[in-house]
């Protein structure tokens, strides 16, 4: 009993602690007065301690005004009275006006105290100490984010209060409860889900038996549900503009679908079109035939006909030749009219056809001859030559064909060059009676047709015999058998023999040197040029594709070189696709010199690509060429690929962004391929192969020295980074010439920066974003770079001192003494003697930046940037008289007046060896 006693007046106690907190946060402050008379007169002292010390407060309740109110007289003077007021009232203002100071200065130190906890992690304050303060703030924090009170629920609160001290019995209490809560009718509850008996004592069950997370968590569902409706009102929205453009898509696929079927009817159409013109040329052929052989039977009529009249031999002679003019007339009309239909027989078919038509008119003419007297007179020379077009003419025609045959051809034997009657060294001269006619020349076709197999079955015999021929001569001599294989490939009609010959013509020989690739290569434009794109891609690049993998390095060389030549020969869709694959195989090549005929060939072939969509592709072929580890190809790279391509690009801000990123990335991180080989990072670098990022280690692990700030290269790293900066040297005329370009005030065909154009500039109304890229990022990462490398690498160090100096040549003195110089003057933390008259006021403040901040930075400027000064600035020959001042005032003038130059003097002297030694190295390169 006493257990279950205890336990009530636990509970009850609680309930009280409850009231009391919600009459102090509402400010019933008279509620809680009257509550705190009945406690005390209940004996409940335990209950009462917090309502004790809130009225007993100085800050609340001061004892002087608590002592005045006691101890006035009940009628006290009213004028007194309103002068305490107001006495009261300035006083509260001051009051609050304290607290809002307090609580600004409390903001200010609970931000300072999250710096410091954020600044140092590892003094952690102890959380047993702190538990109940940061369960009470997040606390706070909850509850706070659920807003102020409703009025509805603050009416159940004060209902909820009311009815606790009616029932424990403080009816005083509530009474001025009542009477203090104004804007609310306590005694009317309105019957809702909050209107329970004993509804205080629920409240808190309920608040015992539910947890803060519990809350959160169904605070959260609804916050959650309502951002649900709100995404199901616009999803449904999209679904509604969604069913409409599908509406929208399906019209216009019905549309295409109409479109195609009435393309297919239009195809079907030209095809049956086609089927019907096929038909009639053969119509036409049988017609052309029978006309032929109607010809043939006139002329063997005409002939028995005069044979019977025995005409006299003056008329027969007159007789025949017209009527040989006329059967010749007819047969070259003939000919010519079965060239247009076939259209497809090559000239050496032509001259064999001629020869065979002549050898059967010289028979004919003996026969003629042996039947017919007639004078010597009687006979005429009849000449058939190759005329432009394939056909044949007479003597009495102009023929202007090119020359077939290196000989002409005599029926006797002898042969007509350039003394036969028609001056053509191509004709083939025969002497046919005048009185006998040619009636084999009408048989032309069929001798065609003869002609034309025989030179086919003559390929094919060739085409079999040449893959057994070529094992056995001599590989100095087998380039004699390139003429046969480019004739067989071109002309032979079976595919697959045609892709053998190829194959025999890229292994002719095992390991050919550069004559004789050359040689190779040469046939393979030949052949190119006779069978056309089509053919040149399914039948030459596919022999390229195999041979990438040769074990020979000559042969994938062959193949290196062939892109090159070969690209302008195929479709431009496939010099970007197929060729530019075969150009990155190679570029992976472990043979030297199959890299650089790769990087040649690549500059060979950027001017011929359609368009620019593999630009990225060629720009991480640049700088995979560029770092390469072989000299010669680094070499081919910066001479000729990398002009190439920025002319065929033409984004040079691009190049230049990655080459920098690159030169900076290579001092700092290096990126370890699975072979081994050192590369470094890349935005264009491909994904699939595995890569481990490894920082390059300082000099020194001491942290907070100078050596911490400094990077050990190893070879590669330093190998890279030299060719980077070449590379940087080798853009130097486009960055230029790009600069002297956009300059607003400048003649394109001046060369230099000139002050007028540096004042015009420092006004700054002209944008002039080329011009300023050299000293607002090149020079600062130059800079950046020189503060990571250590006192020994003067390698690199000189190789950003002849930058420099080109760049000073370049750009004109002007630009040196009043762009560069205040640059390095403020990096080598020299800043009294920098001067921005020619800066403009939004660059000063980036160019003032580079000014060294702390006392480790500025000893680095002095080890690092002062040698550049020295050497690359003012070691210009415009910069000579500068420089002797510009070192007695280091020397001396500074050590007198105590400046930094005293306490520097070791590196300053090193800065002075590097200047000598620069110096001394230009001289023996001049000499």
């Amino acid at each position: 009993m006493e257990a279950v006693g205890g336990a009530a007046e636990e509970r009850w106690a609680s309930l009280c602690n409850c009231v009391v907190n919600f009459l102090l946060e509402e400010k019933y402050h008279l509620t809680a007065l009257e509550l705190l008379q009945e406690l005390q007169e209940d004996g409940r002292h335990a209950q009462a301690l917090r309502l004790r010390s809130f009225f007993s407060d100085p800050a609340f309740f001061p004892p002087d005004l608590v002592a005045r109110a006691s101890s006035s007289p009940p009628g006290a003077d009213p004028q007194s009275l309103l002068e305490e007021k107001i006495a009261a009232e300035e006083k509260l203002a001051l009051t609050e006006y304290d607290l809002r100071l307090a609580k600004e200065d409390l903001t200010c130190l609970k931000l300072e105290l999250q710096k410091q906890q954020e600044s140092s992690p590892d003094n952690t304050i102890d959380a047993s100490a702190h538990e109940g303060f940061n369960q009470q703030d997040q606390r706070d924090v909850k509850i706070s984010a659920l807003g102020p009170l409703k009025d509805n629920e603050r009416k159940d609160l004060n209902c909820a209060v009311k009815e606790y001290l009616l029932l424990a019995g403080y009816r005083l209490a509530a009474m001025t409860f009542i009477e203090e809560v104004l804007d609310q009718d306590l005694d009317v509850w309105t019957n809702s889900s909050a209107c329970v008996p004993d509804a205080l004592r629920r409240y808190y069950y309920q608040y015992l038996s539910s947890t803060t997370e519990a809350a959160e968590e169904k605070i959260s569902i609804l916050r959650e549900n309502e951002a649900l409706k709100k995404d199901s009102e616009r999803l449904y929205a999209e679904k509604d503009s969604l069913m409409k453009t599908c509406e929208l898509a399906n019209n216009q696929v019905a549309a295409l679908r109409k479109s195609l079927d009435a393309a297919h009817m239009d195809i079907k159409e030209k095809e049956k079109m086609v089927r019907d013109l096929k038909q009639s040329l053969d119509v036409h052929r049988k017609e052309l035939n029978d006309c032929r052989a109607e010809i043939t039977a006139l002329k063997m009529h005409i002939e028995g006909t005069q044979s019977s009249k025995q005409m006299p031999v003056g008329d027969t002679d007159g007789f025949s030749t017209q009527l040989n003019a006329n059967s010749m007339g007819e047969a070259a009309a003939l000919i010519n009219e079965h060239e247009n239909l076939k259209g497809t027989e090559s000239i050496t078919i032509k001259l064999v056809s001629a020869a065979a038509l002549t050898e059967d008119t010289r028979k004919d003419h003996k026969n003629t001859e042996s039947t017919i007297e007639g004078s010597p007179g009687s006979q005429a020379p009849l000449s058939c030559s190759t005329a432009g077009g394939g056909g044949y003419g007479t003597s009495g025609e102009d023929d202007s064909g090119t020359d077939t045959s290196p000989e002409g051809i005599s029926v006797n034997g002898t042969q007509h060059g350039a003394g036969n009657s028609q001056g053509n060294s191509g004709s083939i001269s025969v002497y046919v009676s005048e009185d006998k006619v040619n009636t084999e020349i009408v048989e032309s076709p069929s001798i065609h047709k003869s002609s034309y197999k025989m030179a086919l079955e003559t390929i094919k015999i060739v085409s079999d015999a040449l893959p057994k021929i070529v094992p056995y001569v001599l590989i100095n001599h087998r380039e004699e058998l390139l003429p046969l294989i480019i004739c067989a490939i071109e002309r032979h009609p079976d595919s697959d023999v045609r892709d053998s010959l190829t194959h025999t013509l890229f292994n002719l020989i095992k390991r050919p040197d550069g004559q004789q690739r050359r040689i190779i290569m040469d046939a393979c434009v030949e052949l190119a040029t006779s069978v056309g794109e089509m053919r040149t891609e399914t039948e030459l690049l596919p022999q390229c594709w195999e041979q990438i993998n040769h074990q020979y390095e000559e042969r994938r060389l062959l193949v290196a070189q062939s892109c090159g030549e070969l690209a302008i020969y195929v479709r431009p869709e496939i010099r970007d696709s197929l060729i530019l694959s075969i150009v990155q195989q190679l570029v992976e090549d472990s043979a030297t010199v199959v890299r650089e005929a790769a990087t040649h060939n690549l500059a060979l072939l950027l001017p011929l690509f359609p368009n620019m969509d593999k630009y990225y592709k060629v720009e991480e072929l640049l700088f995979q060429l560029v770092r390469d580890p072989s000299g010669v190809v680094v070499d081919v790279a910066l001479r000729e690929l990398v002009p190439a391509v920025v002319g065929w690009g033409g984004k040079l801000d691009q190049i230049l962004r990655v080459l920098l990123s690159h030169i900076l990335a290579s001092a700092q991180v290096c990126m370890v391929l699975n072979l081994g080989t050192l590369y470094f990072m890349n935005c264009n670098t491909c994904s699939d192969r595995t890569v481990i990022f490894q920082r390059c280690p300082s000099v020194s692990g001491v942290e907070g020295t100078i050596d911490s700030h400094l990077r050990v290269l190893g070879e590669q790293e330093r190998w890279t980074i030299e060719v980077l900066l070449r590379m940087l040297t080798e853009l130097l005329p486009f960055i230029h010439q790009k600069a002297i370009e956009t300059c607003p005030s400048i003649d394109p065909s001046e060369n230099y920066i000139s002050e007028s154009s540096l004042k015009l500039y420092a006004t700054g109304e002209t944008e002039w974003s080329a011009f300023e890229w050299m000293h607002t990022e090149c020079l600062p990462d130059l800079i950046k770079l020189a503060c990571l490398l250590p006192a020994k690498e003067d390698s690199l160090r000189t190789v950003i001192t002849k930058y420099l100096l080109a760049v000073s040549g370049r750009y004109g003195k002007d630009y040196l003494e009043h762009i560069m110089l205040p640059v390095f003057l403020i990096a080598a933390g020299d800043i009294d003697s920098g001067d921005f008259t020619y800066f403009p006021l939004s660059i000063q403040s980036k160019v003032r930046g580079f000014r060294p901040k702390t006392s480790v930075a500025e000893k680095i400027a002095i080890i690092c940037v002062l040698p550049l000064l020295l050497s690359g600035i003012l070691g210009s020959p415009s910069s000579r008289q500068q420089l002797e001042e510009y070192l007695r005032k280091l020397l001396i003038q500074n050590t007198k007046d105590g400046s930094f130059s005293m306490h520097h003097t070791a590196e300053i002297i090193d800065a002075i060896r590097f200047l000598w030694f620069v110096l001394c190295l230009n001289m023996q390169q001049i000499s």
